[in-house]
């Protein structure tokens, strides 16, 4: 039977545990706050300077980058996912696109610098590859929450809509087109209203949209 360790080495134990913690928690931050900058792929020795830790602890802590990704990745699902959530996905036609339009805007421009810095790596990555897919699924189904009148709507009409309000569409118009998040609001609603209008209308879809 192994001795109990005496109280000052519990003491020591948690406070190199806490330690621990502390330090992990200051390397996801600091990369965190690397990217968000613009640094997509920031090296050891930036996220140790700015985590104020030895580059050693950056190793130790993370000693493969899938758990790195799935570090950043629940902080920013933290902060990011709610934004999809609480809009009224009732009213006309016109104002349930404005208000989609609306949600994806702030949704995509939060995560848009780790979306980047992603896909820089994703072909390398399982677990990117799969947040990747995941996102892809939680959209489009939020997508025809918005929009019941697709329902039964031909899956051509369905893949230009979800391209349309997609993240890669919102990234063409703000980072190749340099438009500003109004304007490429404005350009996302007006192909997103081109294509809904485009459908025939069915009157149950429409009964749905109005009670929410």
């Amino acid at each position: 039977m192994k001795p109990r360790p005496e109280p000052d080495s519990l003491s020591a134990f948690d406070g190199r545990v806490r330690r621990g913690v502390r330090s992990r928690e200051a390397i996801v931050a600091a990369l965190m706050e690397l990217v968000g900058r613009g640094i997509l792929q920031p090296t050891v020795q930036q996220v140790a300077e700015r985590a104020g830790v030895g580059v050693r602890s950056v190793f130790r802590h993370f000693t493969e980058m899938e758990t790195l990704y799935r570090a950043m990745d629940a902080r920013l699902e933290a902060e990011a996912r709610p934004l999809l959530a609480g809009a009224e996905r009732a009213g006309s036609l016109t104002a349930r696109v404005g208000a989609l339009v609306r949600q994806r805007a702030t949704f995509f421009e939060r995560i848009a610098p780790y979306k980047r810095s992603g896909n820089l790596v994703r072909w390398r990555s399982p677990f990117l590859q799969e947040r990747h897919q995941n996102m892809q699924r939680l959209l489009r189904a939020d997508l025809l929450r918005w929009f019941p009148e697709m329902s039964g709507a031909p899956v051509a009409a369905v893949e230009a809509l979800d391209l349309a309000t997609s993240f890669e569409a919102w990234e063409r118009l703000r980072f190749d087109r340099q438009l500003g998040p109004r304007a490429a609001s404005a350009a996302v609603e007006a192909a997103v209203l081109a294509l809904l209008e485009a459908q025939p209308r069915r009157t149950a879809a429409r009964k749905t949209a109005r009670r929410g």
